[in-house]
């Protein structure tokens, strides 16, 4: 009798042993994996920490170590930035670029993937696959061309000269296509059943259901060319149509460079991504989620 009662209560004592184990081993999973994920939010935080820290440190440089907290902070290279760098023009340059960038790739992106995603043509797997095959070319092969195809249409130091590259993305393509693809097809034949188009489905149907993808690409497409160095340093030539990348580029001097307005301008040229990004996450996170993942 004693036996009978003695193994159910050996057993049951196992059973919550396992289960306590097991609740530490996930306890120590779970506090490990905070503990990665707060020194990775560090890690990635500290360059804009050190950043706006450098920027209000009058006199700081690289050859210098500013302190983690400024002992006399200071806003001496904002002022100087703005009294040095014409800034109302050449942030004015930067988002005229970066708005008809952002507004063109939405409708090319769309309208194509709209075209590779509902309508049915010989080998449209095949043109999509060379199509996106062409994210895989870096911009700097492509300078070279780009500026002699340009050159010879009289388009060098205009601002139609340094928007036609950027006006069409494979990505955009891409992402949007993947997201029209998550959408019914039966809402496409209701709509024909109404007496819709393919316009009309273009715009009242599938739209409307692609909203986190289309703020997905429009932040992507604001902040490239946002950020954009390299092609607008090479096209456009005078000083009042240049972007705010290459005037930053150039207060750094041949021999010495006063790293403190450096960072003050590169604050500034952060902060509206900044503004952009937080605005737009949720759409951001949802569209990526659901689209570029799949």
């Amino acid at each position: 009798m004693a036996e009978t009662t003695i193994a159910p209560t050996t057993a049951r004592a196992g059973g919550i042993r396992r289960r306590t184990d097991a609740a530490r081993t996930a306890l120590a999973r779970s506090v490990l994996l905070h503990i990665v994920m707060v020194l990775g939010a560090l890690a990635m935080f500290f360059p804009f920490y050190w950043t706006v820290v450098t920027s209000l440190s009058p006199g700081s440089g690289l050859s210098s170590t500013p302190s983690l907290i400024p002992a006399d902070p200071s806003i001496e290279a904002y002022q100087r930035l703005f009294a040095d760098l014409p800034f109302a023009r050449v942030v004015g340059n930067s988002l005229l670029l970066a708005t008809v960038t952002t507004l063109a790739q939405l409708f090319t992106s769309a309208t194509a993937a709209y075209a590779f995603s509902r309508l049915p043509f010989r080998g449209r797997t095949v043109v999509f696959g060379i199509y996106l095959a062409t994210m895989m070319i870096p911009l700097q092969v492509l300078v070279v061309p780009l500026f002699a195809e340009l050159r010879a249409w009289g388009l060098v130091d205009t601002y139609l000269g340094a928007l036609l590259p950027t006006l069409a993305a494979a990505f955009g393509v891409f992402l949007l296509r993947q997201a029209m693809n998550q959408v019914p097809f039966e809402l496409d034949e209701a709509a024909a059943i109404d007496g819709a188009g393919h316009f009309r489905t273009f715009w009242t149907v599938i739209l409307p259901n692609i909203r986190p993808a289309l703020a997905t690409l429009a932040v992507f497409a604001f902040m490239g060319s946002w950020n954009s160095f390299l092609w607008p340093l090479v096209v456009l030539r005078s000083p009042e149509l240049q972007t705010l990348p290459v005037a930053l580029a150039g207060l750094q001097g041949q021999y010495t460079t006063q790293w403190d307005i450096v960072m003050a301008g590169s604050v500034v040229s952060i902060l509206p991504m900044l503004a952009i990004y937080l605005f737009a996450q949720k759409y951001v996170i949802q569209g990526v989620a659901n689209t570029g993942l799949k």
